[in-house]
Parts: structure tokens; sequence; C-alpha cells
């Protein structure tokens, strides 16, 4: 059979998903795979059975041979599989579908109790190691309600706790879009503040009913009645002025009506009618990913419909994988997961976008097919636009002679933390000076980090990690600029004043030597006191130390003992075995790394 070069009529409607294949797209449109090449091929596209076709191509062949099409993505199309091969047609599935607990997100103000009343409800610490007591990156916890003569005993609610700084707005709107309702913490004493609005629109825009908690009512200043003037003013008229809103006065330290929050919460998921059916394969959305040094990428999911299980193959972005195992939010292993779980997964391929789409396939080439199509339009995306941003900074320069360009390599701990922080320090450009982003990623600075920030001339920030040794060292040989930070607001402002040329005396570090934990020892009246052997350098009983755990800083404090067998010791040098505690701190484990430095205040100069 010869092709026609004329299309035909138009008189079918087809569904086509994104990445398509020549084979599928044959098989939706009725003809032959070789004619469909041999149409590829009139156009200059030469492409194989199997090979992902892009969805305007496709939409274009399609129309050629009469069939007009609807582009859906790879996650809307694996629902639709779903549903047909449980016979559900919509009706049946609604009837399988069973409550489930609600999706809670804690939102408002800085330092107004969010993580403290997380913790109240958890009855655990998350907040003490938080830098400057402030969260810095979303944590998913379910937790159980216990009070026998609650009504709501025995339910469960999932807590997204997010972020409290402007700049993590991103993330605060990707906690918006996965959760059910919104618990906004206005402290008492303080009144509603700019995040505090922030955090409204958010809420708004997703369409969530919104809880107030007004905390720290405990507190001889507050002013419970002022809130609910601020709020009604804003739209959110408490219900016991004849409004909608749900208002709880709440004391996170002193755990005053906490259970009354808890309850008000299942009221409202009553209301919203909340269901999921677990009987199908799993969907929902990533939450944070990292990369950790013994297990690889690792994903935080909150699983929203379906019951995840390990062994499942899924797709999440333009990353496949397999479930390797599954961890719940205290570290338990899991063997599946139900719906409004959040769970941590091993065995991605690579590390997904925090806020991406999870969804359980049943096909693992076609998982893999469809990651490595939107791996590779990501990849032209990214050169296109690398390649349009160079050809008019070229221009712009030669215009404007004066600007600087100041290149930055930026290393965080964690997915959500360097996305936000890329899209913070985009928009820091001023000008006099341009900021220009050359590689964005997660885990410690490494020596390619050092040598792309040499070639360069660019310095290099660390968001809550360390340089490895060898970086170190390198960075020193090059005289490459690395500041570190664990706190966003303090990295902005260093960076906006560098900028204007006002930078204060800077503390500069002096490395002294690191130690290898070996083994941990309680003892009473002292702690825990880790038994070490200096790999580097020296350390002495003055030094300020930071606890490393693969590269992450888990804790900045003090030496508070330093002892070689069972007397004190001024200093203790490499090869050596020592004993160490560190002032105020006692969470070490055996492999972190202890590591010395002096500190001196010395004038700065203009980074840019």
């Amino acid at each position: 059979m010869v092709v026609s070069n004329e299309p035909m009529p138009i008189t079918r409607n087809i569904t086509i998903t994104e990445g398509i294949s020549v084979k599928d797209l044959a098989e939706k449109l009725d003809v032959r795979a070789k004619d469909l090449i041999s149409r590829l091929l009139a156009r200059g596209v030469f492409a194989s059975i199997n090979q992902s076709l892009d969805a305007e191509l496709a939409s274009e062949v399609a129309r050629f041979f009469g069939a007009d099409t609807n582009v859906i993505t790879f996650e809307e199309q694996a629902a639709k599989d779903v549903d047909a091969a449980s016979g559900a047609g919509g009706e049946e599935g609604t009837t399988e579908a069973v409550p489930r607990p609600p999706v809670v997100t804690i939102m408002g103000h800085v330092d107004h109790g969010k993580t403290t009343l997380l913790d109240s409800i958890r009855s655990t610490s998350v907040a003490e190691g938080e830098a400057g007591g402030i969260t810095q990156h979303i944590g998913a916890y379910k937790v159980r309600i216990t009070d026998k003569e609650s009504p709501a005993y025995g339910r469960e609610i999932v807590f997204l706790d997010t972020p409290g700084h402007e700049a993590f707005t991103r993330m605060r709107s990707r906690g918006a879009k996965a959760t059910d309702i919104v618990v906004l913490v206005v402290a008492a004493d303080d009144g509603v503040m700019p995040q505090t609005v922030e955090a409204i629109d958010h809420a708004h825009a997703a369409e969530v009913p919104i809880i107030v908690a007004v905390n720290k009512i405990d507190k001889p200043d507050a002013m419970p009645d002022r809130v609910k003037k601020q709020l009604g003013d804003r739209g959110l008229v408490p219900e016991d002025w004849g409004g909608k809103t749900v208002f709880v006065d709440v004391s996170a330290k002193k755990k005053t009506n906490l259970n009354l929050l808890m309850e008000m919460i299942c009221l409202v998921a009553d209301l919203a009618e909340l269901k999921a059916n677990p009987e199908r394969a799993a969907t929902g959305v990533v939450l944070e990913a990292k990369l950790d040094r013994g297990r690889g990428p690792v994903a935080t999911v909150l699983v929203q419909n379906g019951t995840l299980s390990a062994g499942d193959n899924f797709v999440v972005g333009n990353v496949f994988g397999k479930v390797r195992a599954m961890f719940d939010d205290r570290g338990a292993a899991l063997e599946s997961a139900p719906p409004s779980t959040p769970v941590e997964i091993l065995g991605l391929e690579a590390l997904p976008q925090a806020g991406d789409q999870f969804v359980v396939v049943a096909d693992r080439d076609k998982a893999r097919g469809i990651s490595e199509y939107r791996e590779h339009k990501a990849r032209e995306a990214a050169l296109a636009k690398s390649s349009r941003v160079s050809l008019e900074g070229l221009a712009e320069q030669i215009k404007a002679a004066g600007t600087k360009e100041l290149n930055v390599i930026l290393k965080g701990d964690v997915q959500g933390s360097v996305e936000v922080l890329s899209d913070l320090l985009s928009k820091l450009s001023n000008d006099k000076v341009r900021l220009k982003l050359l590689r964005s990623g997660v885990g410690a600075i490494t020596e390619t980090d050092v040598l792309l920030a040499s070639a360069s001339n660019a310095i290099i920030i660390g968001f809550n990690v360390r340089p490895e040794r060898k970086a170190q060292e390198l960075a020193e040989q090059e005289g490459v600029d690395i500041r570190l930070h664990s706190i966003i607001y303090e990295l902005q402002d260093e960076i906006k004043r560098a900028m204007s040329g006002l930078l204060e005396p800077t503390i500069k570090e002096t490395y002294q030597g690191r130690a290898e934990v070996l083994e941990t020892f309680r003892i009473p009246k002292v702690g825990t006191v880790a038994g070490c052997r200096v790999i580097d350098g020296n350390i002495k009983r003055d030094s300020e130390v930071r606890l490393l755990r693969d590269n992450v800083v888990v804790f900045k404090g003090k030496v508070g003992s330093l002892r070689r067998f069972k007397d004190d010791a001024k200093e203790v040098t490499n090869g050596m075995e020592c004993g160490i505690s560190i002032a105020n701190y006692g969470d070490i484990k055996a492999r972190d790394v202890i590591e010395a430095f002096a500190t001196q205040r010395i004038a700065a100069e203009v980074i840019a």
C-alpha cells in the first residue's frame, strides 16, 4: 500500500497520552505501524516502532489519518486504566470508597508556634533540632486520637508541618494543594502578620476550609479577641460572632484545648465527606525528596488514594522506580500504606521534584518509557533556556558595561529547599549585580562543585550541608569562597548586603580537625559521651564543633568535655582516640563526624 499525501477527512476523536509510542498510536488510529513510520519519514522524522512521540507531532500525524486528538497526561491515563480494570466506570468506584483520615496543613507566621503545636500533639520534639527554631522542610505525621473521653477517639489525622519564612511560599502552597483542611496558627500576643495573610490567600486559592488555632493564650499579654477581630476583617468571622470559621483557643506549651482542636478537625472533615478507595492502585504527591548517602534517593510521599505496597512500580514526574522499602514518619518499616498515609520510600532511579504526582503502574517498561520521555523534554527545555539566556545576557552586558555578574553554585540538604532558594536567588538581581545560578543540587559540596566554581569564578552556597574534606582543601587551594548557612533569611540578607557592597565583618572559620564517632556511652550526670578517633587535624577543649551526619549539619555547639582515657585533655591530635561530649546535646550516633573549628571576626570583602 502506498501512503497518500492527501490527509483523510476527520471522522473520529481519539485520546492519546504524552510520550505515546509509535506502536500505541498506530493501534489507536487502526493503521499499520509501517504506514505511520512512512508518514513520519515523509515529515523528516526518523522513528522506530517503540519511540516516544511529542504530543504536538502525534496530534498532527493523527489528523492526517482522519482523527482529532485529546491529549491527557500519563497520570490521567493510568487513573482511567485503573477505573476500567475495576469495572468502576465512576459509579461503582464511589460505592467502594471508604472514609479516610483528613490531611491537615499547619500554617501561620514565623514563631507563632506551629511546630511546637505539632510537637504537643505528637508528644515528641521536632523543634529542638531546627536551626533558629524555624522549620526548614515539610514534615508529615500521622496522629491517632488517644483520649477515650473524646467523641473522636481512635480516629487518625495526618499533619503537614510547613515552613514559616516567606521565602518558602512555594513550599507552603504545595502543602496546601495536598491538604483537606488548613489549621491557621495565630499567636494571641502578636496578632495577624504578613505570612498569616499569605497563608489565608493560599488556603482560599486551594479552596480548603480553614480552622483558626489562637495560640499562646497562656501568656499574660494574650488578646484572643483582637485576633478574632483582625481575622474577621479579612473574611474569617468566628462562629460565635455569627460567621462560619471555627476558632479554637489553644496553648501549645501548656497543651490546652488540643483535644478540642482535633475534634474540630474531625468535625470539619466529616462535613467534607473525605473518601478514598483502598482497593485500587496508589496515587499521591511527593512532599519532599533528598539524597541519602547510604540509601540513595529518598522521597516522602503522601498516598492520597489507593494502597501503596512494597514492590509496586511507579512513575513520579520524570523519575520511575520500584518501592524497595517503605517507612512511616517514625521510621518503622511498612509493607503497605492505605490512603492518607505519609511514607518515605526507597527505590527511585533519581530525585523527583517536590510536588510531583506519584502514580503506581502495572507495566514497568511503560513507566521507564514515560520517565525517559519526560527527562528528554526537561533536558531540551533546560538547554533551550540556557542558550537563550546566555545570548541575551551577552547583549545586555555589552549594553551595560558596568554590570557585574555574580555566579553562584547552590547545594542544599533536600530538594524543596534547593528549589525555593534557586527562585529566591534568581529574583535578587539588581541593576549593578546580576546573579547567575550555575548549578543547584542536593547533597554535600563536592570537588566537582569546587572545580566548576574555580573555572567560572563563582561562589558556593551550602544550605544545611558541608563540603567534603577533599572539596574543602581544594577550595582553599583554588581560593573559592564557600558560604554555609542554615537559616534562609540570613543567607538572603548576606547576598543582598554583598550585592550592595555593605557586607559587615564576617565570622571567619578556621578548620581545626575532625573526629569519627566509633561508639557512644551514657554516663550519669554527664550525658552522652562519644568515643572517637581523630581522623584529621586536632580537637581542642575550647573548640566549637559541628556534628555531621551524612555530611549534613545536625547540631552546632561547643566541646563539653575532652578526655584521653580518664584524664582531661587540652588537645587530642590526629590518630589518637578520645572521649568527647558536646555541651547541651546528646543525640550522637556511631559513624557521625565531629568537626572542630575556631571563629574570628574579619572585615569582609564584597563578594560580587
